[in-house]
């Protein structure tokens, strides 16, 4: 038999080389296998999109390979930072990358780095489906991967514990190192330094985020920082694709953020009863008890708005059949009594996610391929996390970072086909009302602070100097707990793009139905027009009530209205004690006891507008004697 051709030689070489990495039973036409990945894993390529790259996607890769690196030109750079919201498919931008690099030769292995164990097997499962073998199971106890593995998917943890093991991971072979959600390098000190000892020699490292920002100051391994105008160093994204221009593209939904409010009541751990509307001016330490409180399975707000979220769900799963719901929970216990009441409520057994174990893991992935309505969880579906058919959340969490509030709320913006809108029950809290309607700001990591982040108000600064001497007298009554005594919930508006629709209403009435009964798929250019239809409906809703109440002489009480806000009411005490001070030449300090003394309830940042009204009374009685 004749010697074989030079060419045919070469051609054999060539597809032993495409064999050996896993691409030949995936190649045809001059493709290879990552063109056969959804531009969103899994099976979320939306309308017209299927086999072929999202218009960013191919934009960032084109932009990695125009850019110079250690092997030339056309071969990408060493880092790149990808920044691309939550639900935009960076799985599939990061193992397209990784497929092209293998091919040119460029790499001979991949690792992945996720910030859980679910997400490196949800890593490893994505890459099977376009021929790279990454081994999820990796220990380190292993030298290295088994021969027939292109790679592993490892978390930041494991790394941590041993950074040596995967240091010599890309010393053995030219390596792409792709690090999930990388701001999880700079959880800790030890993490961060892990990270660097183990892939500081690495052929390409991808960093990865849906939200490339911290609230700390801590560094992130291998991100670039160069100061701005004002000497704040901040982190240099190479490619970055936020939440408002995916929705412009159709690659996320739009999120309706459902906000309830009600009355609060509880007791401080002096032993104080403490009473506060949530979502009114209060001060932040009256608001965190409020919202506490709030979040308590036993009272009825949190009862209520469940009530609530579950009718929405109903709705969505009309027109979604498959549509599912999450409440991401604060604790264990939490998450337990919620899926109790979520139970009650719909006659279906709920899935709850407790916490970070195979068992989780294989909940998680049986809610996502199932068709159940519930699924409760504390953090780990926070982030990363891929369960496409979540539909309506609900955040019952104390959580307010905006790291994690984009995370969470990443889960629900997964789009899939046109018109699926995502609707997210919170509570009215401040902090997250403001995360809301920052939902579509680009934010970048700083590494220092500019002075004066939070505006100095001196009555404010004037009544902490006047409480200091309280404090000794407070330690010693502290021999109660803090106890919610209960809660109301009521309907108090959407937000959407960063606009307010509707007006408080009861949990059950047809004020709240209008906006809980809106269509399940709706397009992002008519949600807008709708909630203003909804809203004139809704106050229709509530004339037609309040004439027939008026007419059958059954009249409600009317809401208990503040004259002041909490800060006017501080205000106005505060310049009654400086002004009694001066006449009586007693301290602030000595004059804030007395009141205390006298009035009854806690110090001035946690008393309620009764109780300050009371002092204010007091001392007026004294300055005009």
């Amino acid at each position: 038999m004749s010697a074989a051709s030079p060419k045919v030689e070469c051609r054999r070489a060539v597809r032993r080389r495409r064999r050996e990495f896993g691409l030949e039973e995936h190649a045809s036409l001059g493709s290879f296998a990552a063109e056969h990945l959804s531009p969103t894993y899994p099976q979320r390529a939306p309308w017209g999109t299927a086999q072929r790259l999202r218009a960013w996607q191919a934009e960032a890769l084109d932009l990695y390979f125009g850019l110079d690196g250690p092997d030339g030109v056309g071969q990408g750079p060493r880092d790149f930072l990808a920044a691309a919201t939550p639900g935009a498919g960076k799985t599939t931008f990061a193992l397209r990358l990784g497929s092209e690099l293998l091919r040119r030769r460029v790499v001979d292995r991949i690792i992945v780095v996720a910030p859980t164990e679910h997400l490196k097997t949800q890593w490893a499962d994505a890459a099977a489906r376009v021929g790279i073998r990454l081994d999820p199971a990796f220990s380190n106890r292993h030298a290295s991967p088994a021969r027939e593995y292109h790679g592993v998917a490892v978390t930041y943890a494991q790394v941590a514990v041993k950074s040596s093991v995967h240091e010599r991971l890309v010393l053995e072979r030219r390596s792409l190192v792709i690090l999930d959600e990388v701001h999880h390098g700079g959880d800790a000190l030890s993490w961060g330094d892990a990270l660097r000892d183990a892939y500081r020699r690495a052929t390409r490292r991808l960093l990865l985020s849906g939200t490339p920002f911290r609230s700390d100051t801590a560094p992130i391994p291998f991100v670039e920082y160069h100061p701005d105008v004002h000497g704040i160093r901040v982190s240099r994204t190479d490619y970055s694709y936020g939440y408002r221009r995916a929705l412009e593209d159709g690659v996320v939904r739009p999120v309706i953020f459902m906000v309830y409010a009600g009355n609060m009541r509880w007791r401080t751990k002096t032993g104080d009863e403490m009473e506060a509307q949530l979502g009114q001016d209060n001060t932040k330490d009256i608001t965190a008890q409020a919202w506490r409180t709030a979040l308590d399975p036993e009272g009825d707000w949190i009862p209520a708005v469940l009530r609530s979220a579950d009718r929405r769900l109903t709705e969505v799963r009309e027109q979604v059949p498959d549509a599912g719901g999450l409440v991401i929970a604060t604790d264990q216990t939490a998450a337990r009594a919620y899926a109790d009441i979520l139970r009650q409520i719909t006659g279906e057994q709920v899935t709850v996610v407790l916490s970070d174990e195979a068992e989780a893991s294989g909940r998680i992935e049986t809610f996502s391929k199932g068709t159940s309505r519930w699924m409760v969880a504390v953090r780990m579906v926070s982030e990363g996390v891929d369960v496409p058919r979540l539909s309506v959340g609900v955040y019952a969490t104390s959580a307010s970072t905006p790291l994690f509030f984009a995370q969470a709320i990443g889960r629900f913006v997964r789009a899939r086909r046109r018109g699926e809108t995502a609707s997210v029950f919170l509570p009215n809290v401040p902090q997250l009302l403001a995360l809301a309607g920052e939902l579509e700001r680009q934010r970048d990591h700083a590494l220092d602070r500019e002075g004066g982040d939070d505006e100095w108000a001196p009555e404010e600064d004037a009544m902490d100097a006047a409480q200091r001497d309280e404090k000794a007298s407070d330690s010693l009554m502290e021999e109660f707990s803090y106890q919610a005594l209960g809660s109301h919930a009521n309907f108090d508006r959407v937000l959407f793009d960063g606009k307010e629709f509707g007006q408080l209403a009861t949990p059950g009435t047809p004020e709240e139905e209008e906006f809980l009964g809106l269509p399940g798929l709706l397009e992002p250019e008519h949600v807008h027009e709708l909630l203003m239809q909804r809203q004139a409906r809704q106050s229709r809703h509530r004339v037609a009530r309040e004439t027939h109440e008026g007419a059958t002489g059954d009249e409600p009480e009317p809401p208990q209205a503040l004259h002041r806000t909490l800060k006017e009411q501080r205000q106005l005490l505060n310049s009654l004690v400086g002004l009694y001070a001066r006449q009586s030449g007693e301290p602030h300090g000595v004059v804030h006891a007395e009141l205390r003394r006298t009035c009854g309830g806690p110090a001035v940042g946690q008393a309620t507008v009764a109780q300050l009204q009371k002092r204010i009374e007091v001392l007026r009685r004294r300055v005009h004697s």
